[in-house]
């Protein structure tokens, strides 16, 4: 978000006066014990700059809105009533008010919202989707941590490299100040503002006590009306009270440290970085240089055994097919990890004297891209080749996700060093959300179950014991399989389902709803007995 306020002070301290007791530009000294009175000055504290938290913190937040004071508690009220069967749906039903006194907050500070607060709060929206859709936790988990991130960055408008990484750091500073917000603002509206929230409180339990006076009537004179009640209502039990006390003080809680935030964001991007010292052209480049041969002759190996080198490479080294192609994938992956590390240092200090120094960081630096770039596609090619030979599992489709994302992040620096850099970090918090994203709905657990199906249809290979602990989103592809594999396969989902009980709307994916759908339509046959021959209760890793 923007705001009305100037960029970062720079603070001068001021002119030391002549203390008669320094020499050159060395500091002031106190006065040694027992020196004669008129050889030196009382010492003096010397004025230094702002402090870290006087730097990154900004004005005095504005009061508190009546509207904000409205939606912290229906968040926590949503959040009390929704998310005590779990996330689904109404995980993003609980984040609507969160949003709306967050606005309100910002509005009331003067703050508006420019073309990437626009972004980030559409994605964090979109983010919090992916429970709704996917039964999955590990991608919802996933979803939920990255649509923390860019709410962090929408609410504070952080650009850059120490605003991006710290923003979802200042949630704990709202936390804390947004308590004592809160109480002003109610103390404030005890006295004057009486007049005015009161008679809104009064017909607020008026219209409640009605609702549930009649409602009950209605439930107890129809069926049918009774059954669309119950199911769109949440069923509160005395048992689920602390619980549902719990949520409501958590949902209150985070909703107003978003709105705090908002409100008097802390200023990560005042926090400046200074670059390392320049080195030599020698001694940076040559390191790089010799790197970069490195790479060029492992890729030129990858290349030739990418042609049709496979065999050739197997009675050389003695090893199978599929130990070959797995051996390196790890190291492949840390090896793009460390490369990005060896950019961001080689940035730091990299000369930096002329166009001439400009040319060779990019050149030495754009090689080295290059060449990552292609151990990102060795990667992913042993990877897919040990595929082939054992299956998918959610590990290896994971961690080829993030080996794709890595090379993602090679390209945009590349064009960062054609392009400039000031980008370059919310492109890279935007490419780590839109990567989760995708990740979500593109349905992991259902991308495995697809994948195997289809390899049992080829070869009639299955491995049955692993998808007793994939989730409901591998029901639709499972349900392909023929008899007794099928119920094999879906025992362990189906066991888990019915240990769940009913699920309320709000707490139901879209993955639930369809594996139930199916299950119902076509249920579980085959019994323990052929499923244990069949081994769909052995052990199994996920590698």
């Amino acid at each position: 978000m923007s705001d009305n306020t100037g960029g970062p002070e720079q603070a001068q301290p001021e002119a030391a006066g002549n203390t008669g007791a320094t020499t050159g530009n060395s500091p002031a000294q106190p006065p040694r014990p027992g020196a004669h009175a008129g050889g030196w000055q009382a010492w003096q504290p010397q004025p230094t700059g702002p402090t870290w938290s006087t730097l990154v913190r900004s004005a005095e937040a504005a009061p508190i809105r009546t509207v904000t004071l409205v939606a912290v508690l229906a968040t926590g009220l949503a959040a009390a009533l929704l998310l005590g069967d779990g996330m689904g749906p109404g995980l993003l039903l609980v984040v609507v008010p969160a949003v709306v006194g967050a606005y309100v907050a910002a509005r009331a500070a003067g703050r508006g919202a420019r073309p990437w607060t626009l972004a980030w709060a559409i994605g964090c929206l979109a983010l919090l989707v992916i429970p709704a859709l996917r039964d999955s936790a590990w991608p919802a988990a996933l979803a939920i941590l990255a649509a923390v991130l860019l709410g962090a960055l929408a609410l504070h408008g952080s650009r850059t490299w120490p605003g991006v990484l710290l923003a979802p750091l200042g949630f704990l500073d709202s936390a804390v100040s947004g308590v004592a917000w809160l109480l002003k603002g109610l103390r404030a509206r005890g006295g004057a503002g009486k007049d005015r929230w009161l008679p809104v409180a009064k017909a607020t339990a008026v219209a409640l006590v009605l609702l549930v006076l009649f409602g009950a009537l209605f439930a107890s004179a129809d069926a049918a009306f009774a059954d669309l009640l119950g199911g769109l209502m949440p069923d509160v039990s005395v048992e689920d009270g602390p619980i549902r006390f719990m949520l409501f003080v958590l949902g209150a809680f985070l909703a107003l440290a978003a709105a705090r935030t908002a409100a008097a964001p802390l200023r990560w991007d005042r926090i400046t970085v200074s670059p390392g010292k320049p080195r030599s052209r020698v001694e940076w480049a040559l390191p790089l240089v010799v790197l970069n041969l490195l790479f060029a002759g492992f890729n030129a190996v990858q290349l030739a055994v990418l042609f049709g080198g496979y065999r050739k490479v197997l009675e050389s080294t003695g090893l199978g097919y599929a130990e070959y192609a797995r051996q390196g994938f790890w190291q492949l992956l840390w090896a793009t990890l460390l490369t990005l590390v060896v950019i961001a240092l080689a940035l730091r200090w990299a000369p930096r004297a002329g166009a001439g120094d400009r040319r060779l960081v990019r050149s030495v630096l754009g090689v080295l891209c290059v060449m990552t770039l292609v151990v990102v596609a060795s990667a992913l090619r042993r990877m897919d080749l040990y595929v082939e030979e054992y299956g998918l599992t959610r590990l290896r489709v994971s961690v080829a996700a993030m080996e794709l994302w890595l090379g993602l992040v090679i390209v945009l620096i590349m064009a960062a060093g054609l392009f400039g850099a000031r980008w370059l970090p919310r492109a890279v918090a935007g490419s780590a959300a839109a990567a989760v994203l995708v990740f979500g709905l593109m349905s992991p657990d259902g991308m495995v179950a697809e994948r195997n199906v289809a390899r049992y249809e080829a070869d009639a290979k299955i491995d049955l014991a692993y998808f007793q602990s994939l989730s409901a989103d591998a029901v639709p592809a499972l349900d392909r399989l023929p008899e007794p594999q099928r119920s094999c396969a879906l025992r362990g989902i189906n066991d888990e389902m019915s240990r769940a009980g009913d699920v309320p709307w709000y707490a139901m994916s879209l993955g639930e709803y369809r594996a139930r759908r199916i299950l119902e339509e076509r249920p579980v046959t085959a019994s323990y007995e052929v499923c244990s021959r069949l081994g769909a209760f052995g052990s199994r890793t996920e590698y």
